[in-house]
């Protein structure tokens, strides 16, 4: 491909080359990953004397307003197109950002609206485009490439706590405030650039030189409604693991740092040994395994079919949160322990997508993607709620216990999902 082919924007009868949605993809996900980023900004809104559950309260908003608001972009999708809805997204999120901000950064009622209803908003409209176009151009590899799409979501949180953090210093230097607005602009910049290339194919493409197998042909000709999907019992199974594995990953995702902290002083090391290792768990070892799990259990679920991965990934999920309470306080168990969990709760937004696009049908995943979704708001508000609530109570390891057990449940509900028929 010429390097000037670079620039054909999708929509021509000339686009050169589909691997450029997935470079529009990631580009998109890096900047909505930032809700995994949350983490990094804790431990100042704790200095302002925020209580812990205070911190996971905005956290969850913006994943409820995320899940919520993607429900509503599912069904835009297909009015307004998938780059007008991406370059939206991005809008709204940076938006959210930079007017949290301009507030000062500190202020609860005004975080909660500004980064948990606006921000998480922004992200509900932009998430669900590079999925569902990633998988139009896609059929061949529907796994893996759904695992690509959404990895830069996983990967984008890691850059933003290191920058942050201990690579770019940016909380230290420039403040709460300025790091908020510049994350805001950061945001809104990178979407409109992946948006470009957020397009479906013309109806009827495929990939040249690849037939469709037949349950594949099959199955393209058995795209459910939401209403219809939402009668079958497959929905609801599949709603309830997903809900599972999202609350005790999010939890994780708000506790990370702030959980190691307190086992690994409990062990004998100083608050400043304390958060630097505790912030490279989370900044580094869950956010690296977060974003190379969406890619390994795409392809492992290529191979071995979408219900079995979700079943092998839900049930070691569950006995590692059960573990973790032994694993927190060491700097080599935690590392290895937050690398499994962050593997593991990556591969969520590579099973869920395609299990639903492969029980109620690929073409309407955009419009049946968000309702399965819902469940990811609902593990938002549960996981990090309780995990903020045991903390301030001091029983952080009631909260991983609990979950883990979920993750266990949520294997053997998944077990049951078999193919789907209208009602």
């Amino acid at each position: 491909m010429a390097f000037s082919n670079l620039f054909v924007l999708p929509g021509s009868k000339t686009f050169p080359n589909r691997w450029l949605v997935v470079l529009g993809a990631v580009l998109v996900q890096l900047s909505l990953g930032a809700i995994y980023a949350w983490a990094v900004f804790t431990p100042a809104l704790k200095a302002a004397g925020w209580s812990k559950l205070d911190t996971q309260l905005v956290f969850s908003v913006g994943l409820a307003s995320f899940a919520l608001v993607m429900v509503w972009a599912g069904r835009r999708i297909a009015v307004w197109g998938p780059r007008r809805l991406a370059a939206t997204g991005g809008l709204v999120l940076g938006l959210g950002y930079l007017l949290a901000g301009l507030s000062g950064g500190t202020n609860f009622w005004i975080l909660v609206l500004c980064i948990g209803v606006i921000g998480g908003g922004g992200i509900g409209l932009g998430y669900v485009v590079p999925i569902a176009v990633a998988m139009r151009w896609f059929p061949d590899k529907k796994g893996m490439i759904t695992g690509i799409a959404v990895a830069g979501f996983g990967f984008g949180a890691m850059g933003w706590v290191k920058l942050a953090d201990n690579w770019g210093h940016l909380i230290a230097s420039v403040g709460l405030a300025n790091t908020f607005m510049l994350y805001g602009a950061a945001f809104a910049v990178l979407v409109l650039a992946g948006s470009l290339w957020m397009v479906f194919p013309p109806g009827g493409w495929v990939p040249q030189g690849w037939t469709p197998p037949a349950k594949t042909q099959a199955a393209a000709t058995l795209d459910f409604s939401p209403v219809q999907m939402l009668k079958s019992y497959q929905f609801y199974l599949i709603f309830l693991t997903f809900a599972a594995g999202a609350s005790a990953g999010l939890m994780a995702v708000g506790l990370m740092k702030l959980y190691p902290m307190e086992a690994l002083q409990a062990a004998g090391l100083s608050a400043a040994e304390a958060s630097a290792i505790s912030g490279t768990a989370m900044a580094v070892f869950f956010s690296l395994a977060n974003g190379i799990g969406r890619i390994a259990w795409g392809m492992i679920s290529d191979r071995i079919g979408r219900r079995w991965a979700i079943l092998l990934m839900s049930a070691t999920q569950g006995l590692i949160f059960l573990a973790f309470t032994q694993m927190a306080g060491s700097e080599t168990l935690l590392y290895l322990g937050a690398t499994l969990i962050g593997f593991n709760f990556g591969g969520n937004f590579a099973l869920f997508p395609t299990i639903t696009a492969d029980t109620f049908g690929t073409n309407s995943v955009g419009q049946n993607y968000p309702y399965v979704f819902l469940s990811y708001g609902v593990g938002g508000i549960a996981g990090p709620i309780m995990g903020g609530a045991l903390g301030d109570l001091g029983n952080f390891p009631l909260a991983f216990t609990i979950c883990g057990a979920a993750c266990l449940l949520g294997a053997g509900l998944i077990f049951f999902v078999r193919p789907a028929k209208r009602v």
